[in-house]
């Protein structure tokens, strides 16, 4: 948890009972003004409504966005039946939580069909390849990373796992965490104006980027 001025952050793991547990405290302790979720309108509605959950259309997202959307939705969902938690159920207590005290909710985050439209144009032919050469060898791998699934990674296992997507994979890198990163402190941002307490519930691999960013801006308006 980080705490700046008048904004807190609480970063979480999306299949972890810890992160609700956190969340559904740190709100109810606090009283914020204002709770900000790392979720756009599409994501909210899907979380509340698992059985009417809308297919994003390849037209809108572009072949490899779509794909990618089916990957990543595929691995949550497969770590998430381990713990027994939902993806994204950490974000759901936060909205749920919030309504429930009649606090105000604010959606930071970029629409999903965007995102994905962009990582489509974007990612490069040696990074399919790099992927499909790195799903193939991860059985044989070595280099083995121990996380407990119930717990929010430590900091220095997400800083490995980000510096590696960096590295072999800088358009999926700039496209899913940097841009994004950029665009939820400017909402944060203007939050942090417009209320007197601000509570943030984003995924750990954004929450320090985020906090820098929050404050150069504020250390170059003084």
């Amino acid at each position: 948890m980080h705490i700046y001025k008048n904004l807190t952050i609480i970063g979480t793991s999306h299949i972890s009972k810890q992160s609700i547990k956190e969340v559904k405290e740190t709100i109810l302790q606090k009283k914020p003004e204002i709770v900000a979720i790392e979720l756009d309108q599409l994501r909210l509605f899907s979380l509340l409504n698992p059985k009417k959950q809308k297919k994003l259309p390849i037209k809108e997202i572009g072949l490899k966005g779509f794909l990618f959307s089916l990957i990543g939705s595929y691995l949550q969902k497969k770590l998430g039946k381990i713990v027994n938690v939902s993806p994204g159920s950490e974000m759901k207590a936060a909205f749920n939580t919030a309504k429930k005290t009649k606090t105000k909710v604010a959606l930071i985050d970029q629409d999903i069909r965007i995102t994905l439209k962009k990582l489509s144009a974007r990612i490069t032919t040696r990074e399919k390849f790099r992927f499909l050469k790195d799903l193939i060898m991860a059985p044989f791998s070595k280099e083995k990373i121990k996380i407990d699934l119930n717990k929010i990674p430590e900091k220095k296992i997400i800083k490995k796992v980000i510096s590696k997507l960096k590295k072999d994979y800088p358009s999926v890198y700039f496209t899913l965490i940097k841009e994004r990163n950029q665009i939820m402190a400017k909402n944060l941002n203007k939050l942090m104006k417009d209320y007197n307490s601000v509570l943030a519930v984003i995924g750990a691999g954004h929450e320090e980027d985020i906090i820098k960013i929050i404050k150069h801006v504020h250390k170059k308006r003084n």
